[in-house]
């Protein structure tokens, strides 16, 4: 398969570029605007960028019969179940329904199967749900030059998935190659989906969580910008700590530029009847692992700030290596799942020089789009630890589940 951009000023001078280059059997797989030339970046022109896709001869041929007897069988046991569904439960049969319609038909059916059908059928089906929805929809009749094989009409459906996820566009060509690989003849859409499904829970890797310390006390210290819920989150961690696993955890922060931040961690640290502390200085540091020797962990709020203020990146370091040779340390780098990626990367970069971090994320309930948990995973190779989808302690959070994850980024439901 061959996948190649073309720029032109409208997204038909794109493509007729693609076709000219490629021939006319290209697939368009994304189309989006971009500003070129200019000096310094003004009076730049927008042009467009088109991805295209080609599929050689003989795979085209090969594909497009496997593809189309996958699906039907794919459909046919769509169809058997309905069918189940119909006798059973006694719905009403609509032979013309409207797409609206059948997507509603289709959501029913697959509520029956989880219901009733055995593990192995749910499983499949629950993966497969959103894009049987989509190739289940009518179809308008196409031009002889819309014309596309089954294959060719899944990756492009695929991609898209990704890119409307906020997959950024290096990892998703990136995934599309992978696929390539073992795109050969007579392979089943099934057989390709399932595979790309595990080679992205691969790449999301293992998650980690709060390691319990060799010696008492270990440190653990939240890092990240403002505003992305850090206090709220080393809350809800301490809380499953201490009533969960009966840890003996204190509480400690270095912000002393919000005064609220400050109170609430005191608050969280009444109610749970943990000790708290502010600190001022570095120096404090190794007064604060003395006074908590006895204890399992102790939870550290850093001073959240820009990315772009260096100074407060150097202090925030200062703090996490002043326990160095005194007890275990561990740091965790809180974002939020809202962020844009490019925010995301400055963000990530300004801490990496304070430390090598673990990734949490917060607000996956603020947002419909997963890309960010990909593209910075990938980005920072930093593992992936805790997730959080609420204001609620203790309960709002849980381990990152890379599963679930995936499947909504290939265009499962959440």
């Amino acid at each position: 398969m061959i996948i190649k951009k073309f720029l032109g000023k409208s997204e038909e001078e794109a493509l007729k570029a693609a076709k000219k280059e490629l021939g006319e059997d290209v697939v368009l797989m994304n189309v989006k605007h971009v500003k070129k030339g200019g000096i310094f970046g003004i009076f730049q022109k927008q042009m467009t960028e088109v991805t295209v896709a080609l599929e050689e001869e003989s795979e085209r041929k090969a594909n497009a019969a496997a593809s189309e007897a996958a699906m039907k069988e794919a459909v046919s046991e769509i169809a058997q179940v309905a069918a189940k569904v119909t006798t059973s439960d006694k719905y009403e049969v609509q032979p013309k329904q409207e797409p609206s319609g059948q997507r509603n038909r289709l959501s029913e059916t697959l509520a029956y199967i989880e219901r009733k059908e055995n593990n192995a059928i749910q499983e499949k089906l629950d993966s497969l749900q959103t894009l049987l929805e989509q190739k289940l929809q009518p179809q308008e009749e196409k031009t002889p030059s819309e014309e596309e094989t089954e294959m060719m009409m899944f990756l492009k459906l695929l991609y898209n998935t990704m890119i409307d996820n906020e997959v950024d566009e290096i990892y998703a060509n990136q995934i599309m190659e992978e696929i390539d690989k073992i795109n050969k003849p007579n392979t089943p859409v099934d057989f390709i989906l399932s595979t790309i499904y595990q080679k992205m829970i691969l790449k999301f890797g293992k998650p980690v969580e709060i390691a319990p310390a060799e010696s008492n006390p270990k440190f653990i210290f939240f890092i990240g910008p403002t505003g992305v819920g850090k206090t709220t989150t080393i809350a809800k961690i301490a809380s499953r700590f201490c009533l969960g696993e009966k840890k003996r955890i204190a509480l400690v922060t270095c912000d002393t530029y919000r005064i609220a931040a400050a109170e609430q961690l005191r608050t969280y640290a009444n109610i749970l009847d943990i000790p708290f502390k502010i600190i001022y200085a570095v120096e404090e540091m190794k007064e604060v692992a003395a006074q908590f020797r006895e204890y399992d962990y102790i939870f550290v709020d850093t001073a959240g700030h820009s990315y772009q203020n260096k100074e407060q990146v150097e202090v925030v370091k200062n703090f996490i290596h002043s326990v160095d040779g005194i007890a275990e340390a561990e740091t965790y780098l809180v974002v939020s799942a809202t962020t844009k990626y490019k925010d995301l990367k400055r963000i990530a970069d300004s801490y990496k020089s304070a430390a090598e971090y673990k990734l949490i994320f917060t607000k996956l309930d603020e947002t419909t789009t997963l890309g960010s948990l990909l593209n910075l995973r990938l980005y920072t190779n930093a593992p992936m630890s805790y997730v959080t989808c609420g204001q609620n302690v203790p309960d709002d959070i849980e381990m990152f589940n890379p599963q679930k994850t995936v499947k909504h980024l290939l265009g499962g439901k959440r």
